[in-house]
This record gives structure tokens, C-alpha cells and sequence, in this order.
């Protein structure tokens, strides 16, 4: 891999793991958390949303962009 190589791929990484992000805040959006959070401590599970929010999309970027490299890999199979 090429120096430019590098770039064009930590760009992809980047904006994969952002769009994730906001697909996975979007998705958590329609869980109806009010049953599990205790009284006055809205602030906790809104941090607690964030936090799942980044483990969830990290995962799943993560996923997407291996199988990216991998399908980038195929070619030298043959």
C-alpha cells in the first residue's frame, strides 16, 4: 500500500464509522428507556445512550470495513 493508499483509506474509515454512529443513535432512538431509568437520573442514561451508541457502531464499522478489505484481497486469491 502507497502513502495516498493510507489516506483514502483513514478518510473511508472515518466517514464509515460516522455514518454507523449515526445510524445506530437513530436506530436506539425507538427503545423506550423511561421503564429503566431511575428517578432523576436522566443524565446517566443519556451518557449510558452514548456510550452504547459508540460500542454498537464501532462494532459494525468495524465489520463493514473488513469486509471491504477483504473483498479489496480477493484479486491476489487467483
Amino acid at each position: 500500500m502507497s502513502l495516498p493508499d493510507f489516506g483514502q483509506q483513514a478518510l473511508i474509515s472515518m466517514l464509515v464509522s460516522l455514518i454507523f454512529i449515526i445510524v445506530t443513535w437513530w436506530a436506539l432512538q425507538s427503545i423506550n428507556l423511561e421503564k429503566f431509568i431511575k428517578a432523576g437520573n436522566v443524565i446517566q442514561a443519556r451518557v449510558l445512550l452514548i456510550l452504547l451508541t459508540i460500542v454498537i457502531a464501532s462494532i459494525v464499522s468495524n465489520f463493514f470495513l473488513d469486509y471491504l478489505l477483504w473483498a479489496q484481497q480477493l484479486p491476489f486469491l487467483f
